[in-house]
């Protein structure tokens, strides 16, 4: 199946956060964007008509999930993950920010502290700062082009009594690490001996290159299952981030409960009626069409890589091993914050994540999205190139 991820869908003034909502993140509606995690591309034509089915009906009432919902996220986690998770472990959640507030608020008092590999999706911070808790973090560090995890750090950070929660990004965004299964064990390993809780963001898992290989973390063993909480969504696999729909899958029954409990105080338990039919759809028939769009990003990854080496110097790519987002280190530059921002903004016409979002550990980096036609990948680069020549 060849599918055209080389069309421009123009998603400007369609309430879209990454085209329409320029002006209040970058102060300008005038540039490329590449920033937010979301695809240019059609969600699979399967989703589609999904949603056009449900939409004929004409009636958008309560909608629960059939059987048949849970059992396409089992059937998808045990096909693509080699992961066997039973139907009642599955909690829905309308996104897996809002069920990292909930679980945090759930299993934290005030003060306790959360640990991070930073630099790091910038909600974490707003997730544990908001619950009353203590960002404490287990920097990564960069070896080599390649980002490793500091296990010793880790180890004593995870030894204070106030650390109840670690918040595992997997695979890493934005540095693009997929952990390899003797990390997450080591890491795991930490976490019972010190009775810290692992919460999995694992959202980006089917968006993995060969040779790699995403591993869930509960999949590892019993003991690490009992331990963890992991969240996952088609959101980023299938670009329907907009539907709002995250599963989170929890075996520790006390653990399910508390959960339970939480969401269920805030009646957020059921999916919206398009979503039911989207999700179903996406992961019963969507493998075909997720196995070109990562044949498509890789090639965007690796003509970027080039274009960067032969062309921009002083501009060094951390290659992904998993997601559509690339990690541009610009430090060579010799830029602050605002010096970079003002480049990559001013100059360049381009919006890319600044990376001192993601913790101080990212200032010098920005985050590009490169889940958008070639062409229109091209004429981002050429931007960059340009403005990096002006100085």
């Amino acid at each position: 199946m060849k599918l055209n991820f080389d069309k421009m869908i123009d998603r400007s003034e369609n309430c879209s956060v990454k085209w329409d909502e320029m002006e209040e993140k970058f102060g300008t509606e005038d540039l490329l964007p590449f920033w937010i995690a979301d695809m240019d591309f059609e969600s699979p034509k399967v989703v589609v008509n999904a949603i056009l089915e449900k939409a004929k009906q004409g009636v958008y009432g309560y909608t629960k999930r059939p059987e048949s919902y849970n059992e396409s996220i089992l059937n998808w986690v045990q096909k693509r993950h080699n992961w066997q998770i039973k139907s009642e472990w599955i909690n829905f959640s309308p996104g897996i920010v809002p069920a990292l507030n909930f679980i945090t608020r759930s299993y934290t008092n005030r003060g306790d502290k959360v640990i991070i590999q930073s630099p790091v999706y910038y909600p974490f911070y707003e997730v544990i700062e908001n619950n009353g808790c203590h960002v404490y973090k287990n920097s990564l560090k960069l070896e080599n082009g390649r980002y490793e995890m500091d296990f010793e750090d880790f180890a004593k950070k995870a030894k204070d009594d106030r650390t109840k929660i670690f918040i595992l990004c997997s695979p890493h965004n934005p540095v693009g690490r997929v952990w390899k299964k003797e990390e997450l064990k080591r890491i795991g390993e930490i976490c019972l001996e010190n009775d810290v809780l692992v919460i999995a963001d694992e959202i980006h898992n089917d968006l993995v290159y060969e040779p790699y290989t995403h591993t869930p973390f509960a999949s590892i063993n019993e003991d690490f299952a009992q331990n963890s909480i992991t969240c996952i969504s088609p959101s980023k696999s299938f670009n329907i981030a907009g539907l709002q729909a995250s599963s989170i899958i929890i075996p520790n029954e006390k653990l399910r409960k508390m959960f339970d409990n939480m969401i269920g105080a805030f009646d957020l338990k059921r999916n919206n009626a398009i979503s039911v039919s989207a999700v179903e759809a996406a992961y019963r028939e969507g493998e075909d069409w997720l196995e070109e769009v990562l044949k498509y990003l890789s090639d965007n990854i690796v003509y970027l890589t080039d274009y960067f080496d032969r062309n921009i110097s002083g501009v060094d790519v951390i290659e992904p091993e998993g997601t559509y987002l690339v990690w541009l280190d610009f430090r060579k530059l010799g830029l602050n914050k605002e010096e970079l921002h003002n480049l990559l903004v001013k100059k360049a016409g381009i919006a890319l994540d600044d990376g001192h979002w993601f913790g101080e550990e990212g200032e010098g980096f920005a985050r590009i999205n490169v889940a958008c036609s070639k062409s229109f990948l091209e004429k981002g680069i050429k931007k960059i190139e340009a403005a990096v020549n002006s100085l």
